[in-house]
């Protein structure tokens, strides 16, 4: 499929000519066998001859535009399926989770910008550092970014992989910082998008590009899904030739990845921004800004119930959203997992036939739960619930909001291979897949 883009975009760019036509003869002869019935007679000949110029003059351009069009559609269907698994892929990175990051959106010119955020994930400083330009302002620099480490009790160091990022990570490794610090090298795309749109400007209205730029650059490593689903999909860089595309079969193919997987992993009510809660099943733009401005208005929210009260959030709405939404340490234990308000009932008459009760319930979860069940299907006929929720019912009880994303490897935290220089033969890396495609992966090795 990126062959064909490829050399779509070369004649595109008046660079190569791509001919897809069959060979004559045979084409010839197939179009004989069908309409020339009896060759030697005159009739016959002016068949045969009527036959050969229609190919030529007609039938062969006809061909081989539905050939270029059916060339084009399936590398279309190709390309989208790899771009689509791609973005799949990084929106399931597994969040490093919540601690102190400060990051730094690498620059010459202009210098390095600087932010400290805490665990939730607020904007508490913003600096710049100046590197590779004399002494005295790396010197200002080391102290600069030891005194941040300090004063924010930083728990990891989030550097962007665009223009000078090897050289700014250098320096950091260079500070001598505490080993419990990793550095983590986070993979910047669209992360120039976002700093210019709406939605950053609505966030930092009083900080420039480069300042929202870093902080995105944070937010990716404490939560890839929180922060990636701000940019519009097509924006985050994982796939090639993606203007070459299909365009609408991409924006909904991507789209359909961003709210699956959104769904898959679950949002926090209390904590989630419109950007996130947008891609919740049932949860339109508008409905999550009302969610967003009523946990504004009236603070934390104690449960589920309490959606039922936001702006054009109705009982059908809820009805698809709710197990998708959690609400830790409210009212209601249940809010806190997978598990749908429709089947609380059944759950707490479940957990009664067990010796548990909807009270008892922690983040631990009742482990070993699904031991004591023998006969899922007899159960679920007693329950009045099917066997399927009865299984996912009793998953969510044994890892109650479980994230999916903690079973993946965490970022790779560090490296020591920072030039081509330092490559040898034999040596054995560990590396970030970045991009897959139908001849091969990139892989980043630090």
């Amino acid at each position: 499929s990126h062959r064909v883009l490829a050399i779509r975009r070369g004649e595109a760019e008046g660079m190569l000519i791509m001919r897809i036509v069959p060979e004559e003869s045979g084409a010839l002869e197939i179009l004989r066998r069908m309409f020339v019935k009896s060759p030697s007679s005159p009739c016959g000949k002016q068949v045969e001859a009527a036959v050969e110029d229609s190919y030529k003059r007609l039938l062969s351009s006809t061909t081989e535009t539905y050939m270029r069009l059916e060339v084009k559609k399936r590398a279309d269907e190709e390309a989208v399926k790899i771009f689509a698994g791609n973005l799949r892929e990084l929106l399931m990175s597994s969040p490093l989770g919540r601690k102190n990051v400060l990051a730094i959106d690498p620059g010459f010119r202009t210098g390095c910008k600087v932010v400290c955020l805490n665990r939730q994930g607020d904007l508490l400083h913003n600096d710049v550092i100046y590197i590779g330009q004399s002494d005295l302002r790396e010197k200002e620099a080391e102290t600069k970014i030891r005194g941040l480490c300090k004063m924010f009790e930083i728990e990891a160091v989030a550097i962007g992989n665009g223009t000078a990022s090897r050289e700014t990570e250098a320096f950091v490794k260079r500070l001598g910082l505490p080993s419990s610090i990793p550095i983590v090298m986070v993979n910047e795309s669209g992360a120039s998008i976002y700093s210019a749109s709406e939605v950053a400007r609505e966030e930092f209205p009083n900080f420039d590009v480069g300042q929202r730029s870093a902080t995105s650059i944070a937010r990716r490593v404490q939560d890839p899904l929180a922060e990636l689903v701000k940019i519009e999909p097509k924006a985050i860089g994982v796939g090639q030739y993606q203007h070459d595309m299909n365009q609408k079969q991409l924006t909904e193919a991507l789209g359909g990845v961003v709210e699956a997987t959104v769904n898959k992993v679950g949002v926090d009510l209390n904590t989630a921004s419109a950007s996130l809660l947008e891609y919740v099943s049932g949860v339109s733009k508008t409905v999550a800004k009302n969610i967003v401005a009523y946990h504004e208005e009236n603070g934390t929210f104690r449960n589920r119930k309490q959606l039922l009260k936001v702006a054009k959030l109705g009982p059908k709405a809820f009805e698809q959203c709710a197990g998708f939404l959690r609400v830790s340490g409210g009212d209601e234990p249940l809010d806190a997992t997978g598990v749908h308000p429709e089947t609380y009932k059944e759950t707490g008459m479940l957990l009664k036939n067990l010796g548990y009760s909807t009270k008892e319930l922690s983040k631990e979860g009742f482990k070993g739960i699904s031991s004591k069940i023998t006969d899922y299907k007899k159960l679920s006929e007693e329950l009045g619930i099917g066997e399927i929720t009865l299984k996912d019912i009793v998953k969510e009880l044994e890892k109650p909001g479980r994230d999916p994303r903690e079973d993946l490897p965490k970022p790779i935290l560090r490296t020591d291979v920072l030039e081509m220089k330092d490559l040898k033969p034999g040596m054995k890396l560990k590396g970030t897949v970045r991009n897959v495609i139908d001849f091969g992966a990139f892989v980043d090795i630090g």
